[in-house]
Parts: C-alpha cells; structure tokens; sequence
C-alpha cells in the first residue's frame, strides 16, 4: 500500500524560510526585555530532563542530552576540520570574556558545521553561569528547540524568561510553541490567546504563529481559516501567503496554492520557502516541467560528508557529459534517493560516468540493481577525488527533462534484491500466507523541524496493529530502529520479526519479496516496496 505525503507542512517549506531569515534574527537572540527568540521549526519534548524544573533553572548536567553526538572529523574536508578547529577556540575565549550576542553567534555555528554537542553544551554552560540572564536563556531555548529537538528544556527556559520579563510578547509567543510542540495545545493555545489579548501590536504576529503551529499539528484547515482571516485585516505579508499556500496543499488543494505562493514572492522574492512551497505546489498539481525546474533551484541540504560536493560544479539541464565524470550524491531521506535513482539512467545515455555516492545501507542494494553504476559509500569517497560535475539525486528529473508523467520510467521493478538473500529469508519466514509487512514509524528524528514532522507521518504499533487484527494472514514487522522496541510491548496476534537478520537495505528488499502485502507510514521501506514492484 503506498502512502500519501504526510498530513502537514510540505517537507522543508517552513525550515527553508527559516533558514533564510537567520541572517536577519540572529541579532535578535539576545536584546534584553521586550524580545525574543527568532522563528524557529518545532519538536517534541520528552519528560523535562536533570536540572530543570517548573519555571526555574537549577544545575545543569550538561551530559544530559538525548541524540546530541560529537562530530567525526576522520572523513572531513579539510577547510572544514580548520573551521571547526577555529569555533572550538573561540569558545575558549568566550567563555572567559562572555558576551550573549556572541554567544548565540557560536552557538548556531557550531550546530551548523556539526557539533551541535558543542553548541549545546556551550548555550548550557552559559546559562547554568548566568541563570537570571533573559539573553542567555533564550539563546539556549533557540539551540535546544532548532538543533536538538529538547522543546521540554526550551520551555522551561522561556517560562523563566516570562517571569522574569513579563512584557515580553514576542518570548510568550515562543513558548505557546514550545508547550504545542510538546504535545499541549490546549496550554500554547492559551498561552497565544492571551497574548493576543495582552499585547494587541502583536496580533498578526501571534496569528502566524497559531496558524504554523496548527500547521505543524496537521490541522490545515485551522491553519487556513486563521490566515485568511488575518490577511483580509490589511498589511499582508509574504509570510501569510506562504502559510496559506501551505494549508491548501496539505488539504490536496495544490493548484489552489499557486497563485498564492506568486502573491508572496512579489512581495519578498528571495524568500526560500515561497519558493520551494511554490515548487511543491506545482509538482502536486502535475506541472511538472516547471515545478522541478523551480525545486532544482533550491539550496541542497549538505552535510559535513557532502557539502564539499558544492565546490565542483552542479549539473545543469543541457550540459553535455559525454564522457564526463558525474557524482550522484544523497541529499535527503532514504526514500528520496530509492525513487529518484531510477532517473540516472538518462546520464548513462548521454556517455556520462555515473558515480552515486550514498549511505552504507543503500550500497549493495543500489550495485545490485544498478550495475552500469558505480556505487560507493559516501564517507569512503576521498575528499580530493575529481569529478567533472555533482549533483543531489532529488534533482534527477529535472535534468532528466520530466515533464508530463507519462515521462516517468514505467519499469517496474527498477529495484532488485539478491536472489540468494531471497531465498535465505524464505526459508526463515513462518509458512502461513498471505503475509503482510508492516511499518509504523519513521526513523527517529534530532532536530526541532524533523521531528515535528515525523509526529505527522509515524505512528505506534499499538495503534496500527489493533487496526488491522485479528487477521487471516502471517504478520511480519518491517520496523526497523528505535521504534522496533515496540514489539515487546505488543501482546496481540503474534508478529514474526526478522530485522535482527536485517544488515541493509538489500536484506530488507529480500524479505519484501517473500511477502504479500506491505502497510507502511511514510518512510523509506514504503519507496522499497514500490519499487520492488
């Protein structure tokens, strides 16, 4: 069964705009009294951690951080390992001359580059010394809710700050979204209610933020009454249009949302998430030709294994690469990559050398499938090797020159599994049929935005299997990660589970073959089983 895109914010519209604005709110992190955080993406709390409770701060265990990894510098492009070098020892100067507004400064680096440990770390420490200090506390929430998905320290931090500081509208707004995130909407809903009613000059921006906010939740219909509500009040602003733009395309409106999107661009026509909303809108309503060309323009999400593919040129649609040499790297999810693979066909028709640079557990399945494909492993490319073009696989179509869906490659499967692998889980898979896979989460996310947006797409096992059972048939858990530990909780029809023999994508695609049905979330085994026909 193939899924739909998740219920919600179109993927990146809201963190794309954000990303944009950082520019212009990281001044903002730290003016004392009547300001606030910048915009930010939501996440999920868990249960307020050591150190923090109610509305004050007390010690902080600085360990205490779920997700939160130190950076690899083994595989790294060497400028890259020099500017890490260089933000660890301005840390070491700020933290004997500190300064907040510097401090939000090294923070968002850190995290940028990939040691977001260090920034978080570093916004902890910084608050743990200066606990009564507003700017100090609302640069550590900023960290903490954009970078790593802590929304139940970021809002302790801000209820503090509220207490401190209780005319600051622009901190109460941020943490109605904080306590939404979390899991309270009655609470933020309230908190935004109030502030409407408080601080009547922050009204529209309240309204947005309840508008985003209901959009983040998966209630578009909400998101839409309220914006077109505020937006007939006068003064419209580009943002209104690209939440309005958003709400109908999460309603399946998307042809609805173009003009929409248009209007927001004539007004702020640098804005990345218009832009990419914009992109989405079209690709939805079947416009394909110019929806990928505008979604090929947006900046690539480049990771410390990836971003020095931004010093070798991008492909373009039209260069000639007969007998040119072309990396094909992972941009975004797993899944991402498993439906735009089947594009790279067209470069090997052009005479281009094809090299697809992806993830461990995407390798053998894509070498399997792809023969006439180099495929390697990303962090075993070396930095100094030479390619004549790159190019993030999400923007295949486009060079691929899609523009109607009949122009889509209607071989199917276009992935394929080791016969050897099939036959190896036949024999481990329970007799019974019809089977049925099952997939009921996502991978579990790290930062604010990813998170949100995985609450949109996963669910539980309890959930998804009480919907299902009892059933005639042979149930088999697909689930991999974290959300696997689930099983042990489920008492129901007994579910076979395999995943403990699962190394990569390749096994899983063998075990697919061996079933009859597969009940997926939105998520890279559900582009597997498409795949595999």
């Amino acid at each position: 069964m193939r899924g739909n895109r998740r219920r919600g914010t179109p993927p990146c519209a809201f963190s794309a705009r954000r990303n944009a604005r950082l520019g212009r709110c990281s001044s903002r992190w730290v003016r004392p009294c009547r300001h606030g955080l910048p915009q930010s993406g939501e996440a999920e709390g868990d249960a307020p951690p050591h150190g923090m409770t109610g509305g004050s701060v007390v010690r902080l265990n600085t360990d205490d951080h779920k997700g939160i990894k130190r950076a690899d510098m083994t595989a790294m492009w060497e400028p890259e390992k020099a500017n890490m070098q260089k933000l660890m020892a301005q840390k070491q100067i700020l933290l004997q001359n500190p300064n907040p507004l510097k401090a939000g400064g090294l923070c968002e680096a850190m995290c940028r580059c990939g040691m977001t440990d260090e920034g978080v770390r570093l916004a902890l420490e910084l608050v743990a010394r200066f606990p009564d200090q507003t700017p100090y506390l609302l640069v550590a929430a900023y960290i903490l809710s954009i970078h790593a998905a802590r929304y139940d320290i970021a809002a302790a931090m801000l209820r503090k700050v509220v207490a401190l500081e209780p005319d600051n509208a622009t901190a109460r707004i941020h943490l109605a979204k904080a306590l939404v995130a979390k899991g309270d909407l009655p609470g933020g809903s309230a908190q935004l209610a109030d502030v409407i009613r408080r601080f009547p000059d922050q009204r529209v921006e309240a309204t947005l933020q309840i508008s985003e906010t209901f959009l983040r939740m998966g209630y578009p219909q909400e998101a839409l009454d309220v914006m077109l509500f505020t937006i007939r009040q006068g003064a419209p602003q580009a943002q209104m249009f690209n939440l309005i733009g958003c709400a109908l395309g999460c309603l399946n409106r998307s042809e609805e949302a173009i003009p929409w999107y248009k209007q927001g661009k004539a007004l702020d026509p640098n804005d990345e998430g218009l832009k990419l909303g914009h992109a989405l809108a079209l690709l939805k309503s079947g416009q394909y030709g110019e929806g990928w060309e505008l979604y090929a323009q947006r900046p690539p999400k480049l990771t410390q294994l990836t971003r020095w593919f931004a010093k070798i040129p991008t492909l373009q649609k039209g260069d000639d690469v007969a007998g040119k040499t072309v990396v094909l790297y992972q941009e975004q999810g797993l899944g991402d990559t498993l439906q735009f693979i089947r594009f790279a066909h067209c470069l090997v028709e052009r005479g281009a050398q094809v090299t697809v640079a992806v993830g461990g557990v995407l390798e053998r399945l894509l070498r399997l499938s792809y023969p006439e494909l180099t495929v390697r492993i990303l962090a075993e490319i070396k930095l100094d090797e030479q390619f004549d073009y790159a190019l993030p696989i999400p923007n295949l179509p486009y060079i691929a020159g899609l523009q109607r869906a009949a122009d889509i490659p209607a071989t199917v499967p276009y992935l394929r599994a080791d016969p050897a692998d099939v036959a190896r889980f036949a024999a481990l898979l329970p007799a019974g049929r019809p089977r049925i896979g099952l997939v009921w989460s996502g991978d579990r996310r790290q930062s604010g935005e990813d998170v949100m947006a995985d609450q949109l797409r996963s669910t539980t096992l309890e959930a998804m299997a009480q919907a299902l059972t009892p059933v005639d048939a042979t149930l088999v858990s697909l689930q991999f990660g974290a959300p696997r530990a689930d099983l042990a909780a489920w008492h129901g029809q007994p579910i076979f589970d395999p995943m403990e023999h699962v190394q990569d994508m390749a096994d899983t695609a063998a075990i697919m073959d061996n079933l009859d049905l597969i009940i997926s979330v939105d998520t890279s085994p559900l582009h597997l089983a498409g795949a595999l026909g």
